[in-house]
């Protein structure tokens, strides 16, 4: 006897078995219920993910010889419902729209749908990928779509519904197939593995879910083939040995190497991961996942649901967030994915994967213009601050402990009362800031200075030529930090806010009257190709300009 492929073998025989589409099975059966099934249906949706499927147990739910009238729960024994599952029952008719797209196919459809069924309750005209039928296919279908005889039911099905004329689908029932969640295809993975008696690890369900791409199809041919290896117990191992699915662990391995600004080691990651069979263009695919995974630990916490990770990875992730801050993971994401496209049109994709990933490794942290604006007002450079957040130590002299360090930053400053002591001991405050959070958060804090303290809330005010740097201070939680830093070390509880200096006015263009106006000049700065050049490269935009004195 031939061998049936497993999807095949558990394609799901009622509305109830049909996995990841529950709100249209509940909808047609309500509507078989109360007797308000539609004379014409389409069924849209990427592949593999049912569609066919429901459209025979709708099927076989009409026209069941064991049941009176139509029901929500098929034999699945009779003529009937087992000529509908081989795809041979002869009232129910199903055309692959692809090889059957000419009008002259569709007049011979409405020529035979006059004629009563025979033996069923209804003649039904299940029209699959019906997105290739031919315009004029169309045309011929709308007036019997429009009036079909009392005994006629239509189901198309299409992976493209915006190539199906608005003309058709405004006279049909349209129901949207979601993708299957990973978590769902791998349940349903692991009650086919049970039914066939093969020992599996536990590891290899969700990888194997998340390489088929929402397709419950696809999940199963995938394990068909892992199957046909004959190696038992199956293995996460064998998902990269044979079907190519790019290694998690070395995935992270790569990300954490990026994280500690190891160039080396990250060309020699990547190098490993082509070895063993891994594209350009599907390593970035794994980066991407994985950062975006990253993002939502970051943002989330480790246990967050919005993450179908097993305890290992998720373990895992959350000790590579040390590594990295949300805006370098946001900045990460968005590179990768401009990458992705690029490689893939490339003669040399692998030097653009190293470039990148280099980049990652190497430069600066990607500060947006506002915090350099900041930093430049307050005479610092920008500091070497990579993608990962760097707890920056002060250096200490080798007669000097960290402990002595410490005690003397805070014999500084330590509980202070007033204002006066505040403002006395705010370098000292800095200095432990950002040996804290590191030289980001002090360069915008630079500005600064402490304005008033008033029922436990300090007010630290900023110029108004820093009032980006303000802005940034408010929006990325640099309050909190503050306040964690002075009720830590300086036994007090306060909270902090923020203002512009009262009657700070910014600093504007300094011009020679006797040359050029101020718009002449400031067009003539705009348009240096030096000038234009840098700002290309950090996809910045000018905001203010000055003139030294």
């Amino acid at each position: 006897m031939s061998y049936t492929v497993l999807a095949r073998k558990y394609r799901s025989q009622n509305f109830d078995d049909i996995v990841g589409q529950d709100p249209i099975a509940q909808t047609l059966k309500n509507a078989i219920q109360s007797d308000r099934v539609a004379h014409a249906y389409l069924f849209s949706g990427t592949r593999g993910i049912g569609k066919t499927t429901m459209a025979r147990v709708l099927a076989k739910a009409l026209n069941c010889l064991n049941a009176d009238a139509p029901t929500i729960e098929p034999c699945c024994k009779c003529e009937s419902c087992l000529a509908v599952n081989a795809g041979e029952d002869i009232d129910v008719i199903e055309i692959d729209g692809a090889s059957n797209n000419g009008v002259e196919e569709v007049r011979k459809l409405r020529e035979n749908a006059i004629y009563r069924p025979a033996r069923a309750r209804f003649k039904i005209y299940v029209i699959d990928e019906v997105h290739m039928l031919s315009n004029s296919a169309f045309n011929a279908l709308l007036k019997i779509l429009e009036e079909p005889p009392e005994h006629v039911k239509f189901i198309f099905a299409t992976t493209e519904p915006n190539k199906v004329i608005a003309t058709i689908q405004s006279r049909c029932q349209r129901f949207d197939f979601n993708n299957i969640s990973p978590a769902n295809i791998a349940k349903q993975l692991k009650f086919v593995l049970k039914k066939e008696k093969i020992k599996f690890q536990e590891d290899l369900l969700l990888p194997l879910a998340k390489m088929a791409n929402g397709s419950m199809r696809d999940a199963l041919s995938l394990l068909d083939r892992l199957i046909s290896i004959g190696t038992v117990p199956l293995t996460p191992q064998l998902l990269e040995q044979f079907l190519g699915c790019t290694n998690s662990e070395k995935i992270y391995n790569l990300i954490e190497k990026i994280g500690d600004s190891d160039a080396a080691q990250t060309l020699a990651v990547v190098e490993e991961l082509i070895n063993t069979g891994q594209s350009e263009p599907q390593i970035v695919d794994s980066l991407v996942d994985c950062m975006r995974d990253l993002m939502v630990t970051k943002s989330a916490g480790r246990d967050t649901e919005l993450l179908i990770l097993t305890d290992e990875q998720r373990k895992r992730l959350g000790q590579l967030t040390e590594k990295f801050d949300i805006a370098a993971l946001i900045y990460n994401i968005t590179t990768l994915e401009k990458l992705r496209w690029t490689i893939k049109n490339s003669d040399a994709p692998r030097a653009l994967l190293e470039a990148s990933l280099l980049r990652f490794a190497l430069s600066q942290h990607f500060l947006n213009v506002d915090t350099l604006l900041a930093q430049m007002q307050s005479g610092q450079s920008a500091p070497l601050k990579k993608n990962k957040i760097v707890n920056n130590t002060p250096a200490v002299s080798p007669n000097t402990t960290k402990t002595e360090e410490k005690t003397d930053v805070q014999s500084e400053a330590a509980q202070f009362g007033d204002m006066q002591a505040i403002k006395d001991n705010w370098k000292s405050i800095l200095k432990v800031i950002s040996s804290k959070f590191g030289n980001g958060t002090s360069a915008l804090l630079n500005s600064a200075a402490p304005a008033r303290l008033e029922n436990n809330i300090l007010t630290l005010s900023f110029p108004a030529s820093a009032r980006p740097a303000m802005q940034m201070c408010e929006s990325t939680g640099r309050a909190e930090q503050i306040q964690t830093i002075l009720n830590e070390n300086y036994e007090t509880n306060v909270k902090v806010q923020f203002e512009v200096e009262v009657g700070s006015q910014p600093k504007t263009e300094i011009l020679d009257a006797n040359t050029k106006t101020a718009s002449q000049k400031k067009n003539q700065i705009v348009n240096d190709p030096a000038v234009r050049k840098v700002l290309l490269g950090l996809e910045a935009t000018i905001i203010d300009i000055e003139q030294n004195k």
